[in-house]
């Protein structure tokens, strides 16, 4: 019988699963990822223990209750704290920026929560570097549910566990090129499983100590970098420098006029260190702002190539 192991955290601020752990989710087709009609969220890791299956739910504001099944379950357990946000410090948070001041009034208790997992953020972060996040997560699809095993437990129908180092460091090149992944990011998965277990030490480091190994592994830039430190280290201040999308969504919500990246720094530098605190609550308060002036760039498929 698949091992099970329940738990219940409690907070003295409110808590908000739902929000906190929605960064994790690679697009609404995500095997690892899933809401169902009752209000329950689950999801599935890959721990140092073995593979988890994991439902959550939220009784009341203040309380967030898990179960676990598999053989990472107890391990799992663990770190629902913080998986949470419970352990997420807000102090010394004050912007000024009125939507950023009226974002901040409505979500009070937004909160930073952390998995504890580098390898298992990195894989997905790396193959949404320089493609549209559509692209991006039908590859995760694919490759999780080819080389991924079935979720432990009694898990919605098609639930994957996302594969461990070892698995993603023996998938053939060819098998990366038909989930539409190029031969650069392929070799940044690759070189990163292979480092994988130096990697996962940055949990235990001060956030730029944890930037700088991670952006020693050649093809993980600082975008790649701070995706992780957001999801897997908790980094409240981690921004997205080279996003896309992100400065010019700053721009426009602070300024009225996109900026650059340099320009976003500048702009951010006062928040420190609560950038990402931020842009998190922009985009849950859909306070952020940026207009469309023309038709989506056209999205690579790389399988052609």
């Amino acid at each position: 019988m698949t091992e099970s192991v329940e738990v219940t955290v409690t907070s003295t601020r409110p808590l908000d699963v739902e929000s906190t752990l929605d960064p994790l989710r690679r697009g609404n087709g995500d095997p690892c990822h899933r809401r169902t009609s009752g209000g329950a969220l689950w999801r599935t890791s890959y721990l140092p223990s073995g593979p988890v299956t994991y439902r959550l739910t939220q009784p009341d504001r203040f309380t967030a209750t898990g179960r676990a099944w598999g053989s990472g379950a107890r391990e799992w357990s663990e770190g629902l704290a913080r998986l949470v946000g419970v352990d997420d410090d807000p102090s010394g948070f004050a912007p000024t920026h009125p939507v950023l001041v009226e974002a901040h009034r409505r979500f009070p208790h937004l909160r930073i929560g952390r998995t504890d997992h580098v390898f298992e953020a990195l894989v997905p972060a790396i193959l949404e570097q320089r493609v549209h996040g559509i692209a991006a997560f039908a590859s995760w699809r694919r490759l999780v549910q080819k080389f991924g095993e079935p979720a432990p437990g009694p898990a919605p129908e098609g639930m994957r566990v996302p594969p461990p180092a070892e698995v993603w460091r023996s998938i053939p090149s060819w098998e990366f090129h038909k989930a539409g992944v190029d031969p650069a990011r392929a070799r940044t998965i690759v070189r990163c499983a292979q480092f994988a277990d130096r990697l996962e030490k940055t949990v235990d480091m001060e956030p730029d100590a944890a930037i700088r190994r991670l952006t020693a592994v050649p093809g993980v830039g600082i975008w790649t970098a701070a995706e992780v430190a957001q999801r897997a280290l908790g980094d409240a201040d981690a921004l997205s420098v080279g996003d896309y999308h992100l400065a010019a969504m700053i721009g426009w919500t602070f300024l009225g006029h996109p900026i650059d990246d340099d320009e976003m720094v500048e702009y951010l530098a006062p928040l420190r260190p609560h950038r990402y605190r931020a842009v998190r609550l922009l985009i849950v308060s859909g306070s952020a702002v940026k207009p469309k002036f023309g038709p989506r760039t056209p999205i690579t498929d790389h399988r052609s190539r």
